[in-house]
């Protein structure tokens, strides 16, 4: 039986996609320490992330961006991102896993699982590489405005970041629905 474990990243920062990857392991080449990602350190989660790559049957990223979060809403551009994740799978998976309460509407037979990315390994394999892979993401928008600070942030609603928004002003990678940043463009043109 394939099982595919989904999980997602970045639904509560104001800049940048959403990011959820959809992974099936492949029993035959187990993974030593898989967790959820927010309970590793960055350097553990980069080197699980190259070992899940390497050693899984297939995976597969699914985005949401920051227009999509706007026109969608935060919930449904994070299921549209796990419906491109599984969808992108190179098998079909028999059984999908979800961290979380909510599912998307897809023709997957699903559980959605509170916490699975510390209990299910094939999310918590997920969970690594959604996180590496937006972390990666937030260096590569630190490169282009470093004066945000997006590699220290990895743009949460930060003390720092919010400062930064209210300095400089939101760029076109934050999301306009979101509180601060709606304020933000707000103050701007009043």
């Amino acid at each position: 039986m394939l099982i595919a474990g989904v999980d997602e990243v970045g639904r509560g920062p104001l800049v940048g996609n959403v990011v959820t990857a959809a992974v099936i392991l492949d029993p035959s080449k187990p993974i030593k320490g898989l967790n959820d990602s927010k309970k590793l350190s960055e350097k553990k989660r980069n080197a699980l992330a190259v070992e899940i790559k390497e050693k899984a049957l297939c995976w597969s990223l699914g985005q949401a961006t920051p227009e999509e979060i706007d026109e969608l809403n935060i919930l449904h551009a994070t299921m549209l991102a796990m419906t491109r994740a599984v969808d992108g799978l190179s098998s079909l998976p028999d059984m999908v896993k979800v961290d979380g309460n909510r599912l998307p509407n897809w023709q997957y037979k699903a559980e959605a699982i509170v916490k699975g990315d510390g209990l299910i390994e094939e999310i918590s394999a997920a969970s690594i590489i959604a996180k590496v892979a937006r972390d990666n993401e937030m260096h590569m928008l630190h490169q282009k405005y470093p004066e945000y600070g997006f590699s220290q942030h990895k743009g949460y609603p930060t003390k720092l970041h919010l400062e930064k928004l209210q300095q400089y002003g939101p760029l076109p990678e934050h999301r306009r629905s979101f509180k601060p940043v709606s304020n933000c463009l707000n103050n701007l043109t009043s």
